[in-house]
């Protein structure tokens, strides 16, 4: 049996809770949306506040002076900013109006780059079938142009959605023609771009001397090409790779290659990365003291990242909320503008019409106006107040989450060390098992029926429920709503099903669930099969796969 040290399980808690933290980030990285270098271009990653208010002036200058072209890449970019950021419906929303502007201009390149754009949008939206319709246009429409990078790109894309949704050979399929596409127009960086996504569908499937092949093909292109962005994720890739095939040595010379460019080019997201596959590597390498420390460095910057992207948020939402109120004043005073000019000219003709009566409506008219200025003021007393509970809500939340961050950290502390002590027991169990087998196979026939009943008593040992209960409280305040979700698929799950869904959860081991259940391998798989009978998966749906996907 397997010997686990603690710090696995300490690793592996983190990992999950970094993993959060970065979910939110790998929303804009290469692989999801937009690069990074773009967003530098106009502002979005250090200031996306000031960006989007510099992008919502252009597009009124724009509108004022009918430049629907300029008008439709503000509010393109726009809805990158805001996809960016993890504000999925307003991204979708501006995207939309860009779509009507180029429908309009007929700028068929226009159109098919924000299909793109809706594409990758509707898929995080959870809307797959509006996904693939806008890829399908999008590939259309570069088709009919004989745009060749287009093509490419969108080719590139639609492989990637294969990939997650774990349709592999249809993933490869695509990749392969847009890796074909971009060497016919000698594209480097979008070669090597392909080279990568083949090998990450390689590492998903576990093949990685393919998955070192093409990781390695796309750092040769990225050399050539003096990307140096690009080679860092490939670093990281190559690190992963061989730290997988257990050549630690290698693995560790990229990962620190990554973090040297990383930390040179301020990469912080990549450095993080890079530390935390550092600590994996030495982990696997019984140099736990170093484990430990880089571990810390990417549990640290990950929380720095996510506390920085958090503001941003959180300033961007201000901003819109701003402008949203500005539009709303705007329209209430235009509206009581209209109704001061009815007025005004109600006055004068009153003034020809009636002399001395006219006079009295313009002094009622005029007390009318004094009343609706103090009215005005009185809303905007209202409307700063409204503002400042806005800023101490928040204010509360992020306290809130930071607390409840706090609390997940100890709890899943807790589930590892008692999974860690479940595990020794049955390690130590098992040993005395094998020793006393040896025992009866000898030729003392006195002691056998003792040291038989001391084999069945450890034998029930394997399946005592001592300490499942505890370890399902601690499981379900880690995963709150897991098991709900999970009967929801099925009530005729035992609790015998219910332990082996919550070992699957965790992500342990073949070996490690049949040691914490007490049972061999061949009941494990036994198991499984009928697990998968009770939740009515679908024969190739993947147990471990749907048991991951629930929160």
């Amino acid at each position: 049996m397997l010997k686990i040290p603690f710090l696995f399980f300490t690793l592996f808690f983190l990992t999950c809770f970094s993993g959060h933290i970065n979910y939110v980030l790998a929303q804009s990285s290469s692989k999801g949306y937009l690069e990074n270098e773009d967003f530098r271009e106009i502002g979005t990653i250090n200031y996306p506040d000031s960006a989007f208010l510099a992008l919502k002036s252009s597009y009124a200058k724009a509108i004022e002076q009918k430049d629907n072209l300029n008008a439709a890449d503000c509010l393109q970019k726009m809805g990158q900013i805001c996809f960016h950021f993890g504000h999925f419906p307003q991204a979708i929303e501006f995207h939309l109006q860009a779509h009507k502007l180029f429908l309009n201009l007929n700028n068929k390149a226009k159109i098919a780059e924000n299909l793109n754009d809706l594409g990758i949008l509707y898929f995080y939206n959870r809307q797959q079938h509006l996904a693939w319709k806008n890829y399908n246009e999008a590939l259309n429409i570069f088709k009919n142009l004989k745009n060749e990078e287009g093509v490419a790109v969108t080719l590139g894309k639609i492989g990637h959605l294969y990939e997650k949704e774990q349709k592999y050979d249809s993933a490869f399929y695509f990749q392969k023609l847009a890796l074909k596409q971009y060497k016919q127009i000698q594209n480097q960086q979008g070669i090597a771009k392909i080279y990568e996504n083949l090998g990450s569908i390689y590492e998903d499937l576990e093949k990685y001397d393919s998955a070192y092949y093409y990781f390695s093909n796309s750092l040769k292109v990225n050399q050539l090409n003096r990307n140096v962005l690009a080679q860092i994720e490939v670093y990281n890739n190559l690190g992963d790779v061989l730290r997988k095939t257990g050549k630690y040595a290698e693995g560790l010379k990229y990962s620190r290659l990554a973090l040297s460019l990383s930390t040179i080019h301020n990469e912080r997201y990549q450095q993080s990365g890079a530390y935390r596959d550092l600590a994996k590597t030495y982990n696997l390498m019984n140099r736990n003291d170093s484990a430990y420390y880089y571990l810390e460095l990417s549990r640290k910057m990950a929380l720095e990242i996510y506390s920085e992207k958090s503001s941003k948020q959180v300033a961007l939402l201000q901003v819109m909320y701003d402008i949203a109120r500005k539009n709303n004043q705007i329209e209430s005073l235009n509206h009581e503008r209209k109704i001061n000019q009815i007025i005004g000219i109600g006055a004068a003709i009153a003034v020809i019409l009636l002399g001395l009566s006219g006079m009295l409506v313009i002094s009622r008219q005029r007390m009318k106006i004094a009343s609706e200025r103090t009215l005005s003021e009185q809303n905007k007393h209202i409307f700063q107040a409204q503002n400042d509970l806005i800023q101490a809500e928040l204010l509360n939340k992020k306290l809130l989450e930071e607390k409840l961050t706090h609390e997940l950290d100890v709890k899943s502390r807790e589930l590892s060390t008692h999974t860690l002590h479940v595990i020794q027991k049955n390690q130590l169990l098992e040993k005395l098992y094998k020793k006393i087998e040896e025992m009866v196979k000898d030729d003392k026939r006195d002691q056998k029926k003792q040291l038989r009943q001391i084999m069945q008593e450890i034998n029930e040992s394997f399946n005592h429920d001592q300490h499942w209960e505890e370890f399902r409280s601690i499981f379900e305040q880690v995963h709150q709503t897991f098991f709900d979700k999970l009967k929801s698929h099925s009530e005729n799950l035992s609790s015998n099903d219910m332990r082996l869904v919550a070992l699957l959860k965790m992500n342990l081991s073949s070996n490690d669930i049949a040691s914490l259940l007490g049972i061999s391998s061949d009941s494990l798989r036994v198991a499984r099969h009928r697990l998968r009978k009770k939740l009515n998966l679908e024969q190739g749906e993947s147990l471990t796969t749907f048991i991951q996907t629930l929160s």
